[in-house]
């Protein structure tokens, strides 16, 4: 799937996102890390064993629901009504190399206007929003078919499946 991204620090560029995407303020967004040192900061509240399941499942398709305490780098918008934020370092190459140049950590949402089905081409993400974003990367998408995973890093629960191949 194509996805939409901006800077988790910058307050306008996610209300932009937000608004380009019909989606709810109070739902929150994925902050992707190029590394999983990168999360360590983040991960301060778990326990030790629960650090070690998080920093496993990374590079991967698996996102974590922390605790948002350490919100220095990133903007409150992200975590929307929870008290937690969701955080992936992601398995497709290309956006880790993204994320590790921009040096910021970044939103990464899927490229569909809430409700409509994820884009899986650079035209689709095209049609589906016109001259309303600033670029539109050249790449190739992952294996996902789907959303990722969706835990809870301090429970250890899973609060959403993955139901796709994530190889």
């Amino acid at each position: 799937m194509w996805g939409l991204a901006c800077d988790a620090h910058d307050d306008q560029a996610i209300e932009a996102l937000i608004e380009l995407k019909g989606r709810s303020v109070g739902k929150g967004l994925i902050v992707t890390l190029a590394s999983a040192e990168d999360a360590l900061p983040l991960l301060a509240p778990l326990d030790a064993a629960r650090q070690r399941d998080v920093l496993a499942s990374w590079p991967g398709h698996v996102t974590w629901l922390v605790p948002a305490t350490d919100m220095s780098e990133i903007s409150e918008l992200a975590h929307g009504d929870s008290e937690r934020i969701a955080v992936r370092v992601p398995l497709h190459a290309q956006m880790r190399r993204v994320i590790d140049q921009a040096g910021v950590p970044i939103i990464s949402t899927s490229a569909n206007p809430s409700g409509a089905p994820p884009a899986r081409s650079a035209l689709r993400v095209r049609q589906y929003f016109g001259r309303a974003l600033d670029m539109v990367l050249p790449g190739q998408i992952g294996n996902a078919t789907g959303p990722s995973e969706i835990r809870d890093a301090v429970s250890g629960e899973i609060v959403r499946a993955a139901n796709q191949s994530s190889a």
